[in-house]
């Protein structure tokens, strides 16, 4: 939706076109990192979804591509841990059930096992932070080698071994990695059984990430949503971009019904 729209337009507007709940995007720009530790953006939030009676369920945290837990330079690791202590005091004021974590140790740096071995050290710190207001951090499976599949995030998830850290992947990132890789993705959907608390469902082709439109790529939504919907996963996340030569509305409006139906097909 276009930024330009206030929290009670876009919360309509995700209501009028048949969504049932809204993400919230705190990315590494000024503008959604402004979002953290406002009053006044949360009043206008809160002011909004109590009109509109239309809630914001879940957060993307994807700040941490430039303030990530791993890096090397111990100012960007304070700001990464003030960033998680922002985000998920806001995630318990809005009602937020879960936070969907970036699956980057370093993402501007080069990594290594420090890196590494930092990330982990400090994903404990903030999954103690979530676990004391009963949020849910989930893992994004990336673009990066990293985590881009959710055998990697598991790896973590079993090693930090805690409710409050889970997985949350992204079924248009997987299917690049299964390409690249040359593996199933649905086994690989399949290595999260248990521990899947949502799905982004989004689009992409070979080597392209973002802003690829439903239909014309190469995910196989039948069979990972399917594939999710039978280990349990009950919240999928629509996730695509604004883009201001189309009608936002009518983007809204194709995407919901795309992608409902979709679900609707596979449950």
């Amino acid at each position: 939706m276009p930024s330009s729209w206030s929290w009670l337009e876009k919360l309509s507007a995700a209501k009028e076109t048949g969504f049932d709940f809204l993400e919230i995007s705190i990315d590494e720009t000024d503008e959604k990192l402004s979002r953290l530790n406002n009053k006044k953006e949360l009043d206008n939030i809160k002011k909004a979804m109590e009109i509109t009676g239309f809630p914001i369920r879940t957060m993307c945290l994807s700040g941490h591509r430039k303030y990530p837990l791993g890096s090397n330079d111990e100012h960007i690791v304070t700001r990464s841990l003030e960033i998680m202590e922002h985000a998920i005091d806001l995630a318990d004021q809005l009602g937020i059930r879960i936070i969907q974590l970036a699956g980057y140790d370093v993402y501007y740096e080069e990594g290594s096992d420090v890196t590494r071995e930092r990330f982990e050290r400090n994903l404990r710190l903030v999954v103690e932070m979530a676990s004391k207001k009963s949020v849910v951090l989930g893992f994004e499976t990336m673009e990066t080698a990293f985590m881009d599949t959710v055998t990697k995030a598991m790896n973590y998830v079993e090693i930090i071994d805690s409710p409050y850290l889970q997985v949350y992947p992204d079924i248009g990132n997987l299917t690049n990695a299964s390409k690249l890789y040359g593996h199933d993705v649905l086994e690989d959907i399949h290595r999260g059984k248990g521990h899947i608390c949502a799905t982004h469902i989004k689009e992409t082709i070979v080597g392209h990430y973002r802003e690829i439109p439903f239909g014309t790529g190469h995910v196989d939504f039948h069979a990972c949503i399917s594939t999710c919907w039978k280990l349990g996963v009950r919240m999928f996340t629509a996730e695509f971009w604004y883009d201001k030569n189309t009608d936002a509305m009518e983007v809204l409006k194709y995407n919901q019904q795309f992608v409902s139906q979709r679900i609707e097909e596979s449950a």
